[in-house]
């Protein structure tokens, strides 16, 4: 997701759930399975949203070489002498915008970077799934590996 890209396996998933619902039509459960897969698949796509960058690459470095070039024509207009406040401030405001172009491109990228926004609901979720089917089946039931790949049974 750091890439903006998702993974396949969800897909498969998707397909088999919804093979799945054409057995139990008609079921009083295939109503529930239906909103939840709807919200499933509507979540999914938030989540790819919210991992696709919005700021485009070009736009960062442009507003990179704009900082750049401001900082060496100001300081091309420091006096040669006596010249101590005005290094300290040029540095300053350097480090204070270079600082918020980085935080800008962290939080624009949240699975990935500094800011690593860690997938602990999603993570919650699997982990509710697993125990509430290991409930009734056995480890060796489950339809995929610990990588999400599916087992050939």
């Amino acid at each position: 997701m750091a890439d903006g890209n998702g993974s396949p396996a969800a897909s498969v998933w998707s397909t088999d759930s919804r093979r799945v619902f054409r057995e139990v039509s008609g079921e009083p459960v295939f109503g529930m399975l239906v909103a939840a897969d709807n919200k499933r698949s509507e979540e999914r796509e938030e989540r790819l949203t919210q991992a696709t960058a919005s700021i485009p690459g070009t736009i960062f470095w442009f507003l990179l070489a704009t900082l750049v070039i401001t900082v060496m024509a100001l300081g091309t207009c420091i006096p040669c002498r006596n010249n101590r406040g005005q290094l300290i401030t040029l540095t300053v405001i350097t480090a204070l915008l270079t600082a918020t172009l980085c935080i800008i491109r962290d939080v624009d990228r949240p699975f990935d970077g500094v800011i690593s926004v860690e997938p602990t609901a999603l993570t919650e979720a699997g982990r509710q799934a697993t125990r509430d089917f290991l409930t009734h089946h056995t480890a060796a039931d489950l339809p995929c590996d610990d990588q999400g790949n599916r087992r050939n049974t």
